[in-house]
């Protein structure tokens, strides 16, 4: 090749290379960086439409991240169990409960082996939890990354964090404190005692729940004797004057999620979460929304105003938050655990139907009961939790007796039962029925391979269990699966998304802006939509 024509693909070469290097710089200085902290919020019991319902009247935290945030409208908890323990250990592990091994909330952090540090209330662990969640993928990759989790329930704070041993709390009844098991440490660390220090349960005695907004801004009726067991169901909400009572009610009031918010930051700032390099995890799980629904139903004036109340709180705590550390730092996801169904009855009379029949169960369990005295076997090696039914197949071996006919006995009998929609064995719902059929779907996500559970009950959709007086949530349907999947930061789009989510991308979604992968496979997917251009994909 000629000197000059040489010298001229030199020349061009470079300028290329000079480009090419040019453009990556303005696409990293595009790019968020990956985040220092990650702020993941669960609200108990929050159903989406709540933030439509009253969206005129949100101007804090809850019309920040769903007005300005990438929100998925139709998001799910994809499992058969709406329930708490579930629904808190596919939040941050991005799998299914077939995966995590938590099944109900009567067999979730319950450990005999792992006494409270300072209160009477029962001892818990992550003992059954399965597999890992994004703070062990974030230690992988930086073994400083830390994650503080805090909670009214222990299953709220423990599931989140798997089996990590980082900083978890939960709020006693028993004495209105913020309290660990000895699974986490031996002692309360000075600035969790500092918080239970200021008593600030114990100081709302005597205090008066009223409206936050005049009374003609609720559309909600104030007298409706079917909420609360018919006792006290009109405002204001007075606390006993007795501070230790006052204190074991606290979750039943707005003023139990401000507590929680409060100590968040407080455990933030003196763990020095996100301050870097490494990306570290607040993990909030916010419990007043379930015990007001419980109490008073997802239609109440109740539910209504403490909607409100947790808005301007998380307003306060993100604006806190800001104040604390550089928001361009920062990502926020917020969802729930479930959802709940309203009151059948009262739902019923609102739409202008029949209201779905009330079911109860307790004559076929007394018939199994029956039916294994007269073969010889222990009343046990069949048992019904909620809708699981657990087969102890030794105890049939045992007694040489054969259950499948006791079982097709009991599975007809519970079949005939007003409420009843169906029962299935587990072992022959089909994956051919889970692209359409949402119930299959969901059981087929329950239940782990090796679990003793044999059997699933499904009731007739809005139903409630005879006897129940409070608003009731646990069935695989969309009332309880429906969920709001939020995320609000850089790396995220402002935008509404109608396709399809699931809470168990939300996991995925985040490792991957923080740029690890997970470390065994998992359910859920990255949701690549909701990024902004210029993030990491």
């Amino acid at each position: 090749m000629p000197l000059r024509s040489s010298r001229r693909l030199a020349a061009v070469l470079a300028t290329a290379a000079v480009a090419l290097g040019a453009s990556r710089l303005a696409a990293q200085a595009a790019a968020p960086q990956r985040p220092r902290l990650i702020v993941f919020l669960t609200v108990d019991q929050m159903r989406p439409d709540y933030l439509e319902r009253w969206r005129g009247q949100l101007t804090g935290g809850l019309a920040r991240l769903s007005q300005h945030g990438a929100f998925f409208t139709n998001a799910f908890q994809e499992h058969g169990v709406t329930e708490t323990a579930p629904g808190h250990s596919v939040t941050m592990s991005g799998r299914f409960p077939n995966s995590t091994g938590i099944l109900r909330n009567t067999a979730g952090v319950e450990d005999p082996q792992a006494p409270l540090l300072t209160s009477r209330d029962a001892p818990a662990s992550p003992y059954r939890f399965r597999g890992s969640v994004l703070i062990d993928w974030l230690r992988t990759r930086d073994a400083r990354s830390r994650a503080l989790s805090i909670s009214r329930k222990d299953r709220g704070a423990i599931l989140p964090m798997g089996r990590a041993k980082q900083q978890v709390f939960w709020y006693a009844t028993s004495n209105g404190e913020f309290t660990t098991s000895r699974y986490y440490a031996d002692t309360l660390p000075t600035w969790i005692r500092a918080v239970n220090a200021r008593r600030t349960a114990q100081r709302t005695a005597g205090r008066a729940w009223t409206l936050l907004l005049p009374p003609g801004e609720y559309a909600e009726p104030d007298s409706v004797p079917v909420e609360n067991n018919g006792k006290g169901f009109t405002f204001p909400h007075v606390q006993s004057t007795d501070s230790a009572r006052a204190a074991a009610d606290l979750p039943s009031t707005p003023w139990m999620d401000a507590l929680t918010l409060d100590a968040a930051l407080a455990g933030l700032q003196t763990l020095g979460l996100g301050t870097g390099p490494q990306t570290d995890i607040l993990a909030v799980s916010l419990s007043a929304t379930d015990y007001i629904g419980h109490r008073y139903g997802p239609d109440s004036r109740e539910q209504h105003d403490n909607i409100l109340r947790l808005d301007r709180a998380l307003g306060t705590f993100i604006d806190s938050l800001y104040r604390l550390r550089d928001s361009s730092t920062i990502v926020f996801a917020l969802t729930a655990d479930h959802g709940v169904t309203s009151y059948p009855e009262l739902a019923a009379q609102r739409a202008g139907r029949p209201a779905p029949v009330r079911y109860d169960l307790s004559p076929a369990a007394v018939g199994l009961k029956s039916a294994l005295r007269v073969n010889g076997v222990d009343t046990s090696a069949i048992t019904m939790d909620g809708p699981l039914v657990y087969v102890n197949r030794a105890a049939f071996a045992a007694a040489r007796v054969d259950p499948e006919p006791i079982l097709r006995r009991f599975a007809d009998v519970v079949r005939t039962t007003p409420g009843i929609a169906r029962v299935d064995r587990v072992r022959d719902l089909s994956p051919r029925d889970t692209v359409r059929n949402a119930v299959t779907r969901r059981w087929m996500h329950m239940i782990p391979p090796d679990s003793p559970v044999e059997w699933v009950i499904t009731p007739v959709q809005g139903a409630y269990p005879a006897g129940a007086t409070i608003a009731e949530h646990g069935a695989p349907y969309d009332d309880d699966a429906h969920v709001p999947v939020i995320f609000y930061g850089p790396w995220f789009r402002t935008a509404r998304f109608t396709e399809r989510a699931l809470v168990a991308d939300m996991a995925p979604t985040l490792a991957h802006v923080a740029g690890v992968p997970p470390t065994e496979r998992v359910d859920g997917r990255v949701l690549v939509r909701a990024l902004v251009p210029g993030a990491p994909r």
